[in-house]
């Protein structure tokens, strides 16, 4: 893709959004070039690098307890709730033990946030993690699977048994087939736990080469990063994709 053709694309996008009112979580039009105050009391960051450092700094607090619940009061939700500038989006699974915005300590305003069961994605999910990068400048994306993942189990036992899943629950199974394949392929001794780390890096891998993130990952923009949290521990695991 050319890089005018890009450009226009995230124009015309950005403009059909903001008239359309598209209702995505909280997707209000988004501008660096604004001449209104800056979302971020604290200087939001602004290249893979930065994002990924302010994530990491975030979960070691969580992991230790020593959390600062930033930006959480009532002067943010005032100063945000005319134009959002998110530093990172997060793909995670909808499972409630891992909401991104407490592990990663996190304020109001900071993220958008995906979540699917087991990380499965279509054309819909796949537009929302695009929303971010091509509209707002967001510089990271965050795969994020997790241990004892229920969907990716779930997902596993129907394919191993041949035995599909009611209703949309098999959606989840189908978008999760190449995870188990990949497990079943590398073998060992849990293979939900490789299945869901399998997700985790094929996710994260499809999403740095779709059509519209690859040109802004080769440019060094933006970077697209597979992770796992740790229920255990509270840690959060690089699989692929940390920004030098």
């Amino acid at each position: 893709m050319d890089t005018a053709g890009h450009v226009d694309r995230r124009a015309v996008l950005a403009g059909s959004l903001a008239a359309a009112t598209v209702a995505l979580a909280g997707c209000s039009s988004t501008s660096a070039a604004t001449s209104a105050p800056s979302a971020s009391p604290t200087a939001r960051p602004t290249t893979p690098a930065t994002a990924f450092a302010r994530l990491m700094d975030g979960n070691e607090r969580w992991v230790s307890g020593k959390l600062q619940h930033p930006d959480r009061d009532p002067d943010r939700r005032q100063l945000v709730a005319q134009e959002q500038e998110p530093f990172g989006s997060i793909l995670s699974c909808i499972d409630s033990r891992v909401p991104p915005e407490l592990l990663f300590d996190t304020g109001l305003g900071d993220l958008y946030v995906m979540r699917t069961g087991g990380q499965a994605v279509g054309p819909v999910v796949t537009g929302s993690v695009e929303y971010g990068p091509m509209t707002s400048d967001t510089p990271l994306v965050v795969v994020l699977g997790h241990q004892r993942c229920g969907a990716v189990k779930a997902a596993y036992k129907s394919l191993h048994d041949g035995k599909p899943l009611p209703g949309n629950l098999q959606a989840i199974v189908r978008a999760l087939r190449p995870a188990y394949e990949q497990a079943v392929k590398e073998g060992g001794t849990d293979p939900v736990e490789t299945m869901a780390r399998a997700q985790v890096k094929l996710t994260a891998g499809a999403l740095r080469s779709n059509d519209d993130l690859a040109p802004l990952v080769r440019k060094g923009s933006l970077a697209v990063v597979g992770a796992y949290y740790s229920l255990d521990t509270g840690k959060v695991e690089i699989l692929s994709g940390k920004p030098s």
